[in-house]
């Protein structure tokens, strides 16, 4: 496996099977350290039982794996020393206020009681919950109660975090906060494995990914890279004249690819349009005179980069992989 960057997280041919199922069936991995490393995959695609075997929650049927440098069987305590693990199942106690929460596990992380008090007002000011900060964590919204998991999970700063699905079921603001906290996280120098099934979040997020399915892993790159992998883009033009859109059409059909008539009557876009493609396609309409109100050449989404290499999308629910129910690592160096 290649080496020639600091790797945070080095796996190679895991394998883990309950009864019959195999659940990961030989997956490497390769995750630079410093950087947020996307692992992308439907329900049941292995995502879940992938992280805990790497935060040695369970042992591996099969390959070997290191993180931080340690070998996350025969050094399992030194690799719970330097990571965190929010899972897709909140770990904060509901019958505790906000404050209570963090400044608990500030003791049993070995802070002082002022100086856990100190850091949990800290977090919650930095995760813009302080204002409930005396509420029952019962009353929290979904969003809220994420934010206060992931400030649970960075009362000692992990060198690595794992987050599993930490968006599910949030609303588009509350997700995007929660975006902008992994953001910070990283720009302080902890490393990110990131689990998702969603492809935007993917995208938004991750400077390298790995599509998982049925438990292996089919592709590996950046964003960028595996989009390109699948094929062209489309060009996409709007016209300032829809009546000369069949003529346009004609010079797109030619020279850049199958041409589709948009809803919007001064609207189409040409498919299988590379930056050169379009380059001449844009030239030979403006050669003809054919006035455009502006042009744009989009590549393919993550959706069509997970349809292309799986035959299915992405969202569809494969078979249930097991869930880690209660196991969730919470666990720092102090």
């Amino acid at each position: 496996m290649t080496t020639h960057t600091a790797l945070a997280i080095e796996a190679s041919g895991l394998v883990k099977t309950f009864g019959e199922e195999r659940a990961v069936d030989g997956v490497d991995l390769a995750v630079p350290a410093g950087s947020i490393y996307g692992v992308l995959g439907p329900n049941g695609a292995g995502k879940t039982t992938t992280i805990r075997m790497l935060a040695t929650l369970i042992q591996p049927d099969a390959g070997s794996a290191r993180v931080l440098g340690h070998d996350i069987v025969t050094e399992a305590d030194a690799v719970r020393e330097a990571v965190s693990l929010t899972g897709q199942l909140a770990s904060v106690d509901e019958d505790l206020t906000g404050r209570e929460n963090l400044v608990l596990l500030g003791r049993l992380l070995g802070y002082s009681r002022g100086a856990a008090r100190e850091r949990a007002d800290e977090l919650l000011d930095a995760f813009d919950i302080a204002e409930a900060a005396g509420r029952l964590v019962k009353h929290y919204s979904g969003g809220m109660r994420r934010r206060l998991d992931i400030a649970a999970s960075i009362v000692v700063t992990p060198r690595l975090m794992f987050l599993d699905e930490p968006t599910t079921g949030l609303d588009p603001r509350s997700r995007n906060q929660v975006w902008e906290i992994v953001r910070a996280l990283v720009a302080e120098g902890t490393t990110i494995l990131l689990c998702t099934q969603y492809l935007e979040e993917a995208d938004q997020l991750a400077n390298g990914i790995a599509v998982i399915d049925r438990g292996r892993v089919i592709a590996e790159g950046t964003p960028g890279h595996l989009k390109a992998s699948v094929g062209t883009g489309s060009l996409h033009v709007r016209l300032l004249d829809p009546a000369r859109r069949a003529e346009a059409a004609g010079i797109l059909e030619r020279t850049v690819g199958t041409v589709v008539l948009e809803p919007e009557p001064s609207a189409l876009s040409a498919t299988g349009a590379d930056a050169e493609r379009a380059a001449i396609g844009v030239a030979e309409l403006a050669r003809a005179g054919v006035p455009l109100a502006d042009f744009s050449l989009q590549q393919p989404s993550l959706d069509e980069v997970f349809l292309a290499l799986t035959g299915h999308a992405a969202e569809e629910a494969a078979a249930a992989e097991p869930s880690p129910s209660a196991d969730t690592l919470q666990e720092h160096a102090s």
